[in-house]
């Protein structure tokens, strides 16, 4: 196995378990729907708790993983997942229900916000993304064949969260502890950086553009895919059988889509994949939207599913771009994690006033809005080093400390910083 995927497997792992629930949220919203009598809306009610619960987790934990050290988080998000989505498939009673998902939705954010600081520590962050991305695709796609071929009811998605959990488990043993070595190895023999240090934010404007572009895009996805399913059904006339085949078509499409992001890197920079794949996106959510029948219907969401995780991949090594550190990959994460909350409810007020055909107009339109703005930060922060090129990677809290302070290493004997290093923390 090659170094670099040595190094980005545990991060991948607990980025899967972290992430595995928004993927799986339209199962989960169907099934509290139809195995425990909640309306459509009371149950997109429980998936937005569980989404925005993961974005709490996020902002709090977006600064902190380095204090508190990832192996230690990460095991305290798998904990909460293991206990909440448990919890949750063990019980009929809807409150009790409501609060698994809820300390589920923690654990699954911190675990997130554990990776997503790792991921911003690696040589090459849209690699890792890409592997982690991957990896959720692939299992997300095995359990939506699997899981209807095993009966009914809201034991089985939840039950699927907390097991993955608990296979992730292992990875956590090959994190880094809070309280290991800060020193780096270089040329040079150098004074480690106290990782508890407060640095502010780099890059303030860019990190929140992006942020907040990060929400509308999001949501303008989250909103399609909470309403596909009636799309198909309702306005193309297809059975729940066909749709949920296009769904699995679509998310093995996704897979080939990851993998061609993960193949073709930072070959066109950041820009060209982000402000185009958005673009591309809004005409597949007008096309898929506007379907009356199979072809239509297909054609979109197998499309939207093969753009979709190519330009979140960019969008994430973006984000992990901004800060060395991870806390703009974790927060631009949770302001994500709030879109993806906001989705389904946004899908249904504008599928019902608006209609579907105008409702993917609206989504569209809001796409190519924030398209600019995410597309001018990835041009802004193109070509500029995420650590100096003199630091040599052993780890992320290493790394990531080095690079806070953006500093080129000290020997210990040699004399303190000149001019030259206060250029490069400009």
């Amino acid at each position: 196995m090659p170094s670099r995927l040595r190094a980005a497997w545990p991060l991948v792992a607990v980025f899967t378990a972290g992430y595995l629930a928004s993927y799986l949220l339209p199962t989960v919203v169907g099934r509290l729907s139809a195995g425990l009598g909640l309306t459509s809306a009371e149950a997109g009610v429980v998936g937005s708790v569980l989404l925005f619960h993961s974005a709490v987790a996020g902002f709090v934990l977006a600064s902190r993983v380095e204090r508190y050290g990832p192996r230690r988080l990460s095991r305290l998000g798998l904990l909460l997942a293991l206990g909440g989505y448990g919890s949750a498939a063990l019980t009929s009673y809807v409150p009790l229900v409501v609060a698994g998902a809820a300390v589920g939705g923690l654990g699954s954010g911190t675990a997130t916000a554990v990776a997503a600081a790792g991921i911003a520590a690696q040589r090459d962050p849209h690699r890792a993304s890409s592997l982690g991305l991957l990896a959720v695709s692939a299992t997300a796609g095995a359990l939506y064949l699997t899981i209807p071929r095993l009966g009914g009811g809201h034991v089985l998605p939840f039950a699927a969260l907390a097991v993955a959990a608990v296979a992730v488990w292992p990875a956590t043993g090959r994190l880094e502890a809070a309280g290991d070595s800060g020193a780096v190895r270089g040329p040079a023999r150098v004074v480690p950086v106290p990782v508890r240090s407060r640095v502010p934010l780099p890059r303030l404007r860019s990190g929140v553009v992006l942020a907040g572009a990060m929400f509308c895009w999001s949501m303008a996805q989250n909103a399609l895919w909470g309403v596909s399913g009636r799309i198909g059904t309702t306005q193309a006339g297809l059975s729940e059988v066909t749709v949920g085949a296009v769904f699995a078509v679509g998310l093995g499409a996704g897979l080939a889509g990851v993998i061609g992001a993960g193949a073709l890197g930072p070959r066109l920079g950041r820009a060209v994949p982000i402000g185009a794949g958005t673009a591309l996106i809004g005409a597949c959510i007008v096309v898929s939207s506007s379907a009356r029948g199979f072809l239509g219907f297909a054609v979109g969401e197998v499309a939207w599913n093969v753009f979709y995780p190519v330009v979140l991949s960019y969008l994430i090594g973006l984000a992990a771009s901004l800060d060395p550190r991870g806390r703009w990959a974790v927060l631009v994460g949770a302001a994500s994690s709030l879109g993806v909350a906001c989705g389904p409810v946004t899908g249904s007020v504008l599928s019902v006033h608006a209609g579907y055909a105008g409702m993917g107009l609206v989504l569209c339109a809001l796409l190519l809005a924030v398209a600019a703005p995410m597309t001018a930060v990835a041009l802004h922060t193109s070509g500029r080093p995420l650590v100096p090129v003199v630091v040599r990677r052993r780890g992320a809290v290493p790394a990531a400390a080095v690079a806070s302070v953006a500093e080129i290493p000290v020997p210990v004997s040699g004399p303190a910083p000149d001019r030259r290093s206060k250029a490069l923390a400009s």
